[in-house]
């Protein structure tokens, strides 16, 4: 199945070249994975693991284990931002 996944912000930096200029990647992943396998995949560090959303609906911590991607969505993640 194919996905697509976006990183935000500093987080950009753990995209491989060919996704760094749009900040996205199209991913090819077995049915069944979770958020939590993309982020072991990609090695983002749990603390800057902020802001999850699947399709635009925000995913709390405590689900990340076990929501399964499907088909066609989009996985974005943010970092924490402070700003002022």
């Amino acid at each position: 199945m194919k996905i697509t996944f976006k990183l935000f912000a500093h987080l950009q930096d753990y995209l491989p070249p060919e996704g760094k200029k749009t900040n996205a990647l199209t991913l090819e992943l077995q049915e069944g994975t979770t958020v939590a396998q993309v982020v072991e995949r990609f090695g983002l560090p749990q603390k800057l693991v902020h802001l999850v959303l699947i399709d635009g609906n925000f995913v709390p911590p405590a689900e990340r284990d076990g929501r399964a991607l499907r088909e066609g969505e989009t996985l974005a993640i943010w970092p924490p931002v402070a700003g002022g």
